[in-house]
């Protein structure tokens, strides 16, 4: 459980990561002309990364597995005991309130992973429309965001997408309509 947890926090972290601060420069396969770039998010990577790619993931996974001695972590010792400790301390309440976080936290990220999950491969988006139901424009802005009537905790709402295009007469007009 530990184990998935931990990836699980990383998938997170790759599904948020480049949506957030943008994909490495380069080629992630110079010999096949194919850009980090030209990669989409979420599952619709799987299908764009090269054969000798999926060769690569899957051999430094067994070679991980492998260091940690394929499961000797629970069935000798500790579980999540890899030889170094990344959560510690001399006090044994604060140890074990930070392994009961981190164990936690793990089971929410295996939640968080799967949903988004879900998510892409139902609706095919992946983090601001996902979170927001709406994309970015251009520009990085939001096209009604600083509208009157704008609050916390929904911001704008637009659960059908009527705003969706940014036509600032359109959305005056129904902001007039429902006003009356």
């Amino acid at each position: 459980e530990l184990k998935h947890g931990r990836i699980s926090m990383l998938a997170c972290m790759g599904y948020i990561t480049p949506e957030v601060i943008g994909k490495f420069t380069g080629y992630l396969s110079p010999s096949m002309g194919l850009k980090y770039a030209d990669i989409p998010n979420g599952l619709g990577a799987i299908s764009k990364v090269p054969a000798f790619g999926w060769f690569q993931i899957v051999f430094y996974c067994l070679f991980v597995e492998y260091q940690s001695g394929f499961g000797k972590d629970w069935k000798t010792g500790t579980p999540g005991d890899l030889g170094w400790k990344a959560l510690s301390s001399a006090d044994p309440d604060e140890k074990r309130r930070k392994l009961q976080s981190e164990i936690a936290n793990s089971r929410l990220a295996m939640t968080a992973i799967m949903a988004m999950f879900f998510q892409n491969g139902t609706v095919g988006t992946t983090a601001p429309e996902m979170w927001l139901g709406k994309a970015p424009v251009a520009g990085g802005a939001w096209a009604f965001e600083n509208e009157l009537g704008v609050q916390a905790p929904t911001g704008f709402w637009d659960p059908v997408g009527f705003t969706a295009d940014g036509d600032v007469n359109a959305f005056k007009r129904r902001r007039a309509t429902e006003l009356k």
